[in-house]
């Protein structure tokens, strides 16, 4: 049986398409043996898939973890870091702190704090021209609501709001905009440092670096 898998970022720039129909046997695969079928399927991808993950209905899935027909896989390679409404969002549009901040506004706040990720002109030794994000759209809302989630546990009567662009940005334009309103200041700082460390890690958002020597994936190196 045929299993489409889908590609981002610099997965699907080096298999020169967005998704992949692998075989599997009649009772699915590991996800370890789905990998070794994409490498065959795509030798290009070689190189990479020891660094990726596998997302299997929009959930990370384990090695061990078996994949069958109709479920919805996509390679995830290392993140780095939703459109709807509400507070957590992707935007292909420039993002404006205050309308992030009102979503969290309320009376039994004692501390607001927003904090605004933007694009640098410099990496090391190298001009930086733009960057370009690239998202895994309803999983990456998802996993953004989900930091919400742990934030609204962790700090009670905490309220989140976290946006993200999408598409390309110049140097100085603003890439993510986090705001976290508790009752105490405290709270609201360690909240929102929370959010932004989880937020590179696990939330589906990849970031080109266009430099003026050429491009690279954070994350991955090329």
């Amino acid at each position: 049986m045929g299993l489409e898998v889908r590609l981002y970022a610099v997965c699907r720039e080096r298999a020169h398409t967005d998704r992949v129909t692998v075989e599997l046997p009649s009772d699915g695969d590991t996800i370890e043996g789905l990998k070794v079928r994409l490498g065959q399927a795509v030798p290009a991808l070689l190189p990479l898939l020891p660094l990726v993950r596998v997302a299997v209905n929009q959930e990370f899935a384990a090695p061990g973890d078996r994949v069958k027909e109709g479920d919805e896989v996509a390679l995830i390679p290392p993140v780095s870091g939703g459109s709807g409404q509400g507070p957590f969002r992707l935007s292909a549009t420039p993002i404006r702190a205050e309308v992030v901040e009102a979503a969290v506004a309320n009376p039994e706040a004692g501390a607001v704090i927003s904090f605004q990720g933007t694009v640098r002109a410099r990496t090391g030794e190298h001009q930086v021209v733009a960057l370009e994000y690239e998202a895994y759209q309803d999983m990456a809302e998802r996993f953004l609501r989900k930091i919400g989630e742990e934030i609204a546990e962790r700090w009670p009567g905490s309220k989140v709001a976290i946006e993200h662009r999408v598409g390309r940005l110049l140097v100085g334009e603003v890439s993510v905009v986090i705001a976290v309103a508790s009752p105490h200041r405290a709270a609201a700082f360690e909240a929102c440092r929370h959010a932004i460390e989880r937020l590179k890690v696990d939330v589906p958002i990849w970031k080109k670096e266009v430099r003026s020597d050429g491009s690279v994936w954070v994350g991955v190196g090329s």
